[in-house]
């Protein structure tokens, strides 16, 4: 059977091996990241819908389980867009649980975190893996070039409360580009408000691919490995 939504498993540098569920079509996504590795977004959007039919992902799903296909660390949403726009995704985690024991782990690029409606849905995944990659607004829209309506200040803050109502892992990504938040001030500022939302872990990360825009660059190993140590002990690079 050729899968339509489920990608993989493939070896994930942060899941083991890792089932993706990719309830969005490419490239429908909030953010039009510089270094984005699946392609330039042509639907820049907020608005939350089903996108890619529910029960059809589940199906898919079962059958996988049935087959006796390896089994995966993880089911990971990702894939071609910021998945917590789909409206589903709540009734998808939760068929998931009907079907496997696997945890379920969501890759979002936080935008619409501050949404109550999200952060409830987000609850049913065994661990959410949030990025954030500027605090102050400037830089904010120069890496992630946001939808119009998405403010740096309301991610933050719905990371703050994602973390009062979630006590399952939390893994903060902090992706790092040259010359645009790879300096010690501006690493300093993520890291102070990291402390606010109260990470289980801080994953410090920079390109490993191709990028969306040829003006993304990546940032060495070796100094990643500097500006982690601004983070403390929970922080790593992956």
């Amino acid at each position: 059977m050729n899968y339509k939504y489920l990608v993989g498993p493939i070896t994930s540098r942060r899941l083991g091996l890792s089932l993706g569920i990719d309830p969005i079509p490419s490239k429908t996504c909030s953010f039009d990241c510089l270094y984005c590795e699946v392609t330039k977004t042509n639907n820049k959007t907020v608005e939350r819908k089903e996108y890619v039919n529910a029960d059809e992902i589940l199906s898919e799903l079962k059958h996988y389980l049935e087959k006796g296909k390896k089994k995966p660390d993880y089911i990971t949403f990702s894939g071609s867009g910021e998945p917590t726009l789909n409206s589903k995704l709540g009734y998808i985690i939760k068929g998931i649980k009907k079907l496997t024991n696997i945890p379920v782990a969501v890759i979002t690029n936080s935008s619409i975190i501050d949404r109550l409606d999200v952060r409830e849905e987000l609850l049913k995944a065994d661990l959410i893996i949030p990025s954030l990659d500027a605090v102050t607004e400037s830089v904010f829209k120069k890496i992630d070039l946001p939808h119009k309506s998405i403010k740096i200040e309301n991610i933050i803050n719905g990371l703050i409360e994602l973390r009062k109502e979630y006590n399952k892992e939390i893994w903060l990504e902090v992706l790092v580009l040259k010359g645009y938040n790879d300096s010690i001030e501006e690493i300093k500022k993520i890291a102070e408000v990291a402390k606010k939302i109260n990470p289980d872990k801080i994953q410090i990360n920079s390109l490993d691919r191709a990028p969306a825009y040829s003006i993304a660059q990546k940032v060495e190993e070796d100094k990643l490995n500097e500006l982690k140590k601004i983070f403390g002990i929970i922080a790593e690079v992956i």
